[in-house]
């Protein structure tokens, strides 16, 4: 009931153009925000020392706006097509793996026209060496360098469940998104 409170006096704030979008109820409507949080928010942290990363120093990186570029106001990717239908979680403690995934599918579109829906899964049962701990939580640097050294990831439609060796095996495996 709390929810539905809140989605009324939003929406009607937006009818007043207050605010820009409209919100609704979905399944998780009818938790409350100690609920929600309890049952579905998870970081944890990596210990120190105990990544691929220990021993590398973090570089950082400067943005430098381009000279006499002119960008659009906004873009919607859905409508240009890069971006992959909402993925659900559920109780597995893996947004890492999905922020990677996203980003990854993202960047895929934009330089080859295709996109891909590349598989959290794989991420979560084989980027363990990696630093992240699988549903416990990780982080989407350490999978990345899981995907730069294994020389790709796969799609969902190309990842099954196989044995631990063949999905590390990246020569038995279809990898479908490079980084190099």
């Amino acid at each position: 009931m709390e929810n539905r409170n809140k989605i009324a006096k939003h929406n009607a704030r937006f009818e007043k153009g207050e605010v820009t979008y409209k919100v609704g109820m979905n399944k998780y409507g009818d938790m409350l925000h100690h609920e929600f949080v309890n049952t579905l928010n998870g970081f944890n942290r990596s210990l120190p020392g105990n990544s691929v990363f220990a021993t590398e120093p973090l570089r950082g990186a400067s943005f430098i706006r381009p000279a006499n570029v002119k960008l659009p106001n906004s873009v919607d990717w859905r409508e240009k097509g890069a971006v992959t239908p909402v993925k659900n979680q559920g109780h597995c403690g893996s947004c890492w793996s999905f922020s990677a995934t996203g980003s990854l599918e993202g960047q895929h579109f934009r330089k080859t026209g295709f996109l891909v829906s590349l598989s959290e899964q794989n991420l979560i049962d084989c980027s363990t060496k990696y630093g992240n701990n699988g549903c416990n939580g990780g982080m989407m640097d350490f999978a990345f360098a899981y995907i730069k050294d294994n020389k790709g990831t796969g799609s969902v439609t190309t990842t099954h469940k196989t044995t631990e060796l063949q999905m590390l095996d990246s020569q038995t495996s279809s990898q479908e998104v490079k980084i190099s």
